[in-house]
């Protein structure tokens, strides 16, 4: 057993709560045990430069942590500036929306998808991905109500989960205390018809074998299949 008492491949208790914020055209209060996201999605009718007159749109993320989100208090930064995990993390977030959304049917359009971290407790990165993308789906619900587009862009459910070497042993969905002490770690980002659509795996200290990151990636996507059963049954 683990230190939560959780069975190595048991997910942390996963709430998904759409519709969250009040102003935003999709929204999403994710909760993965103590960890609590709020994301948010929000459309606007222009494109990144590069992308002006070629008919299709964007969709991109940014994160971040609020001050007192973990133990103790982190400045903001806002005031000190964005860290290299920050922006790796943002990045990551919207590389994941982009693979599941048809970006021609946006129009010359982009969705901004905010993720701030009310409180953290391990895997902020993969509840942002698992939010984040029930926040574009209402958001897209509200573009086809208003008339903005004429068919959703949604091609697929996107969900993320962390999986790791605990006590030698492969465990699913590391909370803080596992994945600060786990001899490897690994983030799987898939979609709800099991394409993999970015992995990132670390050794912390001796390296880990291919069946043991066979074992890891098994895990991620029994709870990648699980969590994207609760996506489903909201998007309705």
């Amino acid at each position: 057993m683990r230190p939560s008492g959780r069975t190595f491949n048991e997910l942390r208790s996963i709430e998904l709560v759409p519709g969250f914020s009040k102003h935003a055209e999709g929204s999403c209060l994710v909760k993965c045990g103590d960890t609590h996201v709020l994301c948010t999605a929000s459309w606007d009718e222009t494109t990144p430069p590069w992308l002006r007159g070629g008919g299709r749109g964007w969709v991109t993320a940014e994160y971040g942590m609020l001050p007192r989100s973990t133990g103790g208090r982190m400045k903001r930064e806002a005031k000190r500036g964005q860290s290299g995990r920050t922006q790796e993390i943002q990045r990551l977030i919207g590389r994941s929306l982009r693979a599941v959304v048809d970006l021609k049917v946006l129009g010359e359009r982009q969705i901004l998808v905010d993720c701030d971290v009310i409180q953290a407790d391990g895997g902020t990165r993969t509840a942002s991905i698992t939010g984040a993308w029930v926040a574009v789906n209402e958001a897209c619900k509200w573009a086809l109500e208003q008339g903005i587009i004429k068919t959703s862009p949604i091609r697929d459910r996107v969900a993320a989960i962390s999986c790791g070497l605990v006590a030698g042993a492969p465990a699913l969905d590391l909370d803080y205390d596992e994945d600060s002490s786990a001899q490897a770690d690994a983030n799987f980002v898939i979609t709800g018809s099991g394409g993999l659509v970015e992995v990132q795996a670390t050794a912390e200290g001796d390296p880990f074998t291919e069946e043991q990151f066979a074992a890891l990636m098994s895990l991620a996507k029994d709870g990648c299949a699980d969590i994207s059963k609760m996506q489903a049954e909201i998007a309705g």
